[in-house]
């Protein structure tokens, strides 16, 4: 069984509309869709976004449960300029699974080795992307993967960590982090969008930009999950 774990339904949907014969499951009082990719038993898995709900639900989805592989996939942040909009990140400092066969799977994709770090909120600001930067070496960030490496080491299930990139200081967020997501109810709040943007119209063509980098990230990280899931 391989299990692959998204943060919200945003980065998943590309993935599972590729699985088949897809069943809801309910247990320890979480929910996941279990199905099959090229013959490949396989089980998605939404984490939430942030340290409080991932580690909760992480916690129980590890519970009493076999598994050859955990994949920790969904989108970063990048860094850097060398990371692009759709780029790949095979996280090296997180992955316990054989990372030289992953990357051979991915060879006709943009795609880089590199350190990945979890951060406790989004990241909305070159100066911050910048100084995290040099104090930490990583190429790119998200807000789950820590927690989901602690808990596959306790399990002892392999982990390959494999991000794609939404966002980078070139390409940065069309609006403040907290207007983009509310953590605390983990989903959007349209109104408190629709308000930011009658503010500030001139966001509006930034936002339209976002939604068309979120499209691009979300299809590659598709392309790179089916390649891995049916080699692995």
């Amino acid at each position: 069984m391989i299990a692959v774990t998204f943060a919200l339904p945003a980065e998943s949907s590309g993935f599972l509309h590729l699985v088949h014969n897809k069943t809801r499951i309910d247990r320890n009082g979480i929910t996941t869709i279990a199905g099959e990719i090229d013959d490949r038993t396989i089980e998605v898995f939404h984490t939430g976004v942030g340290k409080k709900v991932c580690r909760q639900r992480i916690a129980r989805f590890l519970q009493d449960r076999q598994l050859d592989c955990l994949i920790s996939a969904g989108f970063a942040g990048a860094l850097n300029d060398q990371l692009d909009v759709g780029d790949l990140l095979l996280a090296q400092n997180f992955s316990t699974a054989e990372l030289g066969e992953a990357r051979s799977l991915l060879v006709n994709l943009p795609i880089h080795v590199a350190n990945l770090l979890t951060v406790p909120s989004m990241i909305d600001s070159d100066e911050e992307r910048n100084k995290i930067a040099r104090a930490t070496g990583a190429a790119a960030v998200d807000m789950e993967t820590e927690f989901i490496a602690r808990a596959c080491a306790e399990h002892g299930v392999p982990l390959l960590s494999l991000r794609a990139i939404s966002d980078t200081p070139r390409q940065p967020f069309p609006a403040p982090a907290h207007v983009l997501f509310n953590i605390e109810r983990q989903r959007t709040s349209v109104m408190r969008l629709v308000l930011y943007l009658c503010k500030h119209p001139t966001r509006l063509p930034g936002l339209i930009r976002f939604a068309s980098q979120i499209a691009r990230a979300r299809e590659t990280l598709t392309e790179a999950l089916v390649a891995v899931a049916t080699a692995l």
